[in-house]
């Protein structure tokens, strides 16, 4: 009986979220928002007897392998050393998604001092 009325709830809760919570939101929702005593093993069983799964977002990937070369050509003969300052700079860029879209965010270091230039 009581793993029914807790289904029930569980239910509501994964409707509210417009069905994109999964069990671990859940969970977190029905400890902290709801203040049950519910175990995360128990809510993911009757999750998954009700048939009750999160939204998966799939992985980004840079698309065919062919685009860029295999190998870049090293310039710096993998020597990340320098005998003084401003003689050799290293880059790397990375991106992150947020609500607002795509951030982008890059660094040049100055290989002797160590520091962004």
């Amino acid at each position: 009986v009581a793993d029914q009325a807790l289904t029930v709830t569980l239910r509501q809760i994964h409707e509210t979220s417009r069905g994109t919570y999964g069990v671990r939101r859940v969970h977190a929702e029905l400890r902290l928002g709801r203040h049950l005593a519910v175990g995360h093993g128990r809510a993911e069983r009757l999750m998954r007897l009700a048939g009750l799964q999160g939204v998966h977002h799939r992985r980004w990937r840079r698309g065919p392998a062919g685009r860029l070369p295999a190998v870049f050509e090293d310039h710096v003969q993998r020597r990340f050393t320098t005998d003084g300052p401003d003689r050799l700079w290293v880059t790397d860029i990375t991106q992150h998604r947020t609500g607002e879209g795509w951030v982008y965010c890059a660094a040049v270091i100055d290989v002797f001092s160590r520091r962004c230039v």
